[in-house]
């Protein structure tokens, strides 16, 4: 079993996206959520039903999921035994830090894959009973990338 959670989208408008989503594949959503990150304002959704989920990030101007260019792939999400080892082990793989939310109270890291031009997000499990509390009530706890076996 994989601990891919979540597939995101950085987007300009979450609405037209929700919209988009709903029309093209009956996509249904929860309600997004505001929040803030360091300096940043963002809002943020997930889709209904369980994981796989699509999540759609609407932030600010210069924060990691500024869309002011145009709506883009932004990540994939996966759950990690040890955000912090996991990103340690990344960057010896090669994959370099692109932002790190630790430093704001969140664990949760990015780091940037030349080779697929987008992001992977490694989430502390420690997250996991509150994400499935807001965006998935009831829902079965996930897999997590176990970091001591991973070495």
């Amino acid at each position: 079993m994989t601990a891919f959670y979540h597939v995101c989208f950085a987007v300009p408008d979450l609405e037209r996206a929700m919209q988009d989503f709903r029309r093209s594949a009956g996509v249904e959503w929860n309600e997004p959520a505001s929040d803030r990150l360091g300096e940043w304002d963002y809002r943020i959704v997930f889709t209904t039903g369980g994981p796989p989920f699509i999540e759609l990030i609407e932030g600010a101007a210069g924060s990691p999921w500024d869309a002011a260019e145009g709506a883009r792939f932004d990540h994939l999400g996966f759950w990690s035994s040890d955000v912090q080892e996991g990103s340690r082990r990344l960057e010896r793989e090669g994959i370099p830090v692109d932002f790190s939310g630790c430093p704001h109270g969140r664990p949760f890291v990015y780091h940037h894959m030349d080779s697929v031009g987008a992001r992977i997000e490694l989430v502390d499990v420690s997250r996991q009973a509150g994400f499935l509390s807001k965006w998935h009530p009831g829902g079965e706890p996930m897999p997590a990338i176990d970091e001591s076996s991973r070495g």
